[in-house]
């Protein structure tokens, strides 16, 4: 992509009511517009990021065995009558009535609908375990939304769903679900701990929120430092195999939100010198709610006994529009934006230092057509700003590379690389360059 023909409207000041660094680097990278309280507009840049991670997202559901669908974001106000949340949830509902007086709502999350589409097509213990899930905006009026996406009243979140013959089932899908969220979470350069948590509104007995650790979070979080050495499953995991050991790696060591946190069992439990009182930021859960839902909405299958049951479910978060304001609190400078390379907008920004010198133009363009034809996602910055401008630019949206071409080190054979994370420069031919962009 060109920069003079992508719309990029990023600003050089803090935007004054802005209060944490990922609500003002979202702003001045031109990546959102708010257009209402918590309600933001996603532009080009912002709307990439917002992509890649749903598509890391969806392949890890993919992978653990999840079937993608979409419901639609208005739902029937009889449907949670049926569940009795329709008055408990709260204020935090938008309620609507349309033109011919019928009740709905704008969907907080789906466990209604989805029991209900369950309910109407599935009969025999034959078709489970099944998990549904999709990625869809979602709208919860938050008294006071602040912080940008980290909690805005509109958001874009993927939620699944798992229906299971008895609790021992569910129990494996809730497994599954909680190590897709490890691979997922470590695929989007985060250290995401999976810590004990309230089930709040969803309801249930075992939830885990998965929590990046940051100052500016608002969860006070309380673990073991040694779980922030632990690795990620692997890629080829097998998620038909028993993954309890594999999990209680994880939940062995101490890692609670404070809504549980247990004082005395984290003074016994960790020692003096690994105990680790913090902040953090929630970017999914999981949840296990047994038969909640599918008593109050009768959903039921035929067990292998020829007798009905109830079915055992849980649900499973995560905020992809969050996950960006919460990938930038992890991961920035003084200078702006340092995006992980898995979902950055751009992989490489293509810096042209003097525009309308026939030698640079070649030599730029050649480089752009070479990375394009590779695969590689590049931004052209081919505009006549000053140098000092390009540079701040690019690091102020963080691509992940920054390839510098101009007259001087044209002269040497050299183009400079440097790598945004790092900050480290280094001088190259032009095809070894390209080569490392490109491997």
């Amino acid at each position: 992509m060109r920069l003079s023909r992508y719309f990029l409207p990023t600003l050089k000041e803090n935007p004054a009511e802005a209060q944490i660094v990922s609500h003002r680097l979202m702003l001045r990278a031109g990546m959102i517009r708010q257009e209402a309280a918590g309600i933001y507009a996603w532009l080009p840049l912002g709307f990439q990021v917002l992509q890649n991670i749903e598509q890391i997202v969806r392949e890890e559901m993919d992978r653990a065995g999840a079937l993608e669908l979409l419901m639609p974001t208005l739902q029937l106000a009889d449907l949670w009558r049926e569940s009795g949340r329709y008055d408990a949830y709260g204020p935090e509902m938008l309620r609507i009535k349309d033109r011919h007086d019928r009740e709905l709502l704008y969907g907080p999350t789906n466990e209604e609908m989805i029991t209900e589409i369950f309910r109407s097509y599935v009969k025999s213990y034959k078709t489970l375990p099944l998990n549904l899930y999709h990625t869809q905006w979602k709208f919860r009026d938050e008294q006071r939304p602040r912080f940008g996406v980290m909690r805005g009243r509109e958001f874009l979140m993927k939620d699944a769903y798992s229906f299971d013959i008895d609790e021992a089932a569910a129990r494996r899908s809730y497994n599954r679900m909680f190590v897709a969220y490890l691979r997922m979470f470590a695929r989007m350069g985060l250290k995401a701990i999976p810590m004990r948590a309230e089930t709040g509104p969803i309801g249930g007995d075992l939830s885990h929120e998965f929590i990046i650790l940051a100052e500016t979070g608002e969860s006070g979080v309380f673990i073991n430092k040694d779980v922030l050495d632990l690795p990620p499953p692997p890629a080829d995991v097998d998620y038909d195999s028993d993954l309890t050991s594999l999990i209680a790696k994880w939940t062995d060591l101490y890692a609670a939100t404070e809504d549980v946190h247990d004082a005395a069992r984290f003074e016994a439990e960790v020692p003096e010198d690994k105990r680790v009182n913090t902040r953090g930021i929630e970017v999914g859960q999981v949840f296990y709610f047994g038969t909640k839902y599918s008593d109050a909405m009768k959903a039921s299958v035929m067990g292998p006994d020829g007798v009905d049951s109830a079915i055992h479910g849980g649900s499973y978060g995560v905020g992809v529009s969050r996950l960006v304001g919460g990938i930038i609190e992890a991961s920035h400078d003084e200078n702006g934006i340092i995006w992980p390379e898995s979902v950055a907008p751009f992989k490489v920004g293509l810096i042209n230092m003097k525009p309308a010198d026939a030698d640079t133009d070649k030599a730029c363009e050649d480089f752009y057509a070479k990375l394009k034809n590779a695969g590689v996602t590049v931004l052209y910055d081919d505009t006549d700003e000053r140098a000092g401008a390009k540079f701040a630019n690019m690091d102020l949206i963080g691509l992940p590379w920054q390839l510098v071409i101009g007259p001087r080190g044209l002269k040497t054979g050299v183009v400079e690389l440097k790598n945004r994370a790092s900050g480290e420069r280094v001088e190259l031919s032009p095809d070894a360059a390209l080569q490392k962009l490109t491997a």
